[in-house]
């Protein structure tokens, strides 16, 4: 079974734990602050373990002509991309206000590090774990340089390749044993036909000391309950407040309702685990007691008489008897008094049952 470790304080993750679920906002509070906050309460009303959101240093993340990049996207926020990605992106300030909001109201506040010295800024923020975005995966600097930091990392794997993420694996590892690996494909909004989910059960196998789970883009929450249902021990989703706002990411996200739903959904689910164990449980007395057959006799049987299997049936019984799984074993064994036809076959009737019948 996947290691435990402590996500967040109080809070582990992997082997029997619950799923720890991350409610991407990303930057879908359209850059603003108020809506930022109206978004961390909304996840919190509606059960998610965590608020996420992405933090640049966009000289850092971008060169300077992906900056001027003209912006002409019906999504776009400026002229040009850096334009567009300045009136998305908090301040330092900003981050700290949301993250004390976050704690007065009692979620998980965290964000994805976009660049270096994004992780720089979040490890002085206190973030209680870092999210490694799937566009820094194969970014092996960032990722030697956030693990040495000793945070707990929870890394997306949209983009790559079993390959790589066995590299990644080898670096992380022996740095900072707190990792986990989301199963992630980075299309927005992603088909069902490309989402992969045997990739958890692959990642299981190849990394059984690590927690996997997943990160979705897709509509609804049918996958996403799936992926739980596999084992997934962290699950990130995009949520929003309005699908049809402007930005390329609402589509893809989930709105309060379908969060809510997708929340009590994975709880259920995880209730309905429950044990590998196989056994007749007490829910099922009820039941069993008025449905459950029992070995009948087909027809008279004298005192006596050696039970054959042409002798007996099965049916449901009044009295209960000898349960159906026994009919093998109650042939050769003798009766020890005149067994009316379609009379249940109990233990009463037979001679030495406890020692000659095994059931």
């Amino acid at each position: 079974m996947a290691r435990e470790f402590e996500l967040c304080p109080g809070r582990r993750v992997g082997g029997d734990q619950p799923c720890f679920i991350i409610a991407e906002i990303g930057q879908n509070h359209q850059g603003d602050l108020d809506i930022a906050k109206r978004m961390i309460r909304m996840v919190k009303d509606c059960g998610a373990d965590c608020a996420k959101f992405q933090k640049s240093e966009l000289e850092y993340k971008f060169n300077k002509k992906a900056l001027e990049r003209p912006y002409t996207s019906k999504h776009s926020w400026g002229k040009t991309y850096g334009e567009h990605k300045r009136h998305l992106e908090f301040s330092h300030d900003q981050y700290r206000e949301l993250k004390k909001y976050a704690e007065e109201i009692g979620i998980f506040f965290t964000a994805s590090g976009m660049d270096e010295m994004a992780v720089e800024f979040l490890h002085e923020l206190d973030v209680p774990f870092f999210k490694v975005g799937s566009g820094d995966t194969n970014n092996f600097p960032y990722l030697e340089k956030t693990a040495k930091k000793g945070r707990p990392m929870v890394i997306s794997s949209g983009m790559q390749s079993m390959s790589t993420m066995h590299q990644v694996y080898q670096i992380v590892k022996p740095i900072n044993p707190n990792f986990c690996f989301l199963q992630c494909t980075s299309a927005y909004p992603l088909q069902p036909e490309d989402v992969n989910l045997r990739v958890i059960s692959a990642y299981q196998s190849a990394f059984p000391d690590i927690p996997i789970g997943y990160s979705g883009h897709e509509t609804g929450i049918a996958i996403s309950v799936a992926a739980v249902a596999m084992g997934a021990k962290v699950l990130e989703r995009h949520v929003t407040l309005d699908k049809t706002w402007k930005g390329s990411d609402h589509q893809a996200s989930l709105e309060p309702n379908e969060l809510a739903e997708l929340v009590k959904a994975i709880r259920t689910v995880e209730k309905a685990m429950g044990s590998p164990v196989k056994q007749l449980l007490p829910c099922e007395m009820a039941c069993n007691e008025k449905l459950g057959k029992s070995v009948v006799a087909k027809v008279a049987i004298p005192e006596g008489a050696v039970l054959t299997l042409d002798m007996l049936t099965v049916k449901v019984g009044e009295p209960k008897g000898f349960p159906p799984e026994c009919i093998f074993d109650l042939v050769g064994q003798k009766v020890k008094r005149t067994i009316e036809e379609d009379e249940t076959i109990t233990e009463q009737a037979v001679e030495n049952h406890v020692k000659k019948v095994k059931c």
